[in-house]
């Protein structure tokens, strides 16, 4: 299964889990699960410096800030070195997560934030975050 292959169905599987949640509890920001505002690197860049020390993950939600992430693997060669697994954190905001990392030049990376086996990126009332796919290179 091609990677495109795959974010397509993972999307899918999101959209229909958003649609049995809107029809079980009602459609509101309170009762549908968090998604994905911004990331840094921005998904798509391929100018992203590799001196670049954190990638950081913007949810619509307050979230569970007490060791509460998946920060996923595509592949081992495509997932950044982590370079302090203690380092890992929530901003003060409790909706930005920071991943401490060491990036190399001219790399393509893939993460996952949350996909369908890891969804520990919760909100302040336990729905997982709608799984992203966050891809990014250096130049």
């Amino acid at each position: 299964m091609t990677m495109k292959t795959f974010a397509a169905a993972m999307a899918a599987l999101a959209i229909a889990a958003l649609t049995g949640a809107a029809r079980a509890q009602g459609v509101s920001v309170e009762s549908l699960p968090p998604s994905v505002n911004k990331t840094v690197p921005t998904c798509g860049d391929t100018e992203v410096p590799a001196t670049t020390r954190e990638i950081k993950v913007t949810f619509s939600k307050d979230m569970m800030t007490e060791q509460m992430w998946s920060w996923c693997m595509h592949s081992p060669d495509t997932f950044p070195e982590v370079t302090d697994q203690n380092g890992i954190r929530y901003l003060p905001d409790k909706r930005t997560c920071v991943l401490p990392v060491n990036l190399e030049p001219e790399k393509t990376y893939v993460i996952w934030i949350n996909n369908q086996q890891n969804n520990a990126f919760k909100d302040t009332k336990g729905n997982s975050a709608v799984p992203y796919l966050l891809v990014f290179k250096t130049k």
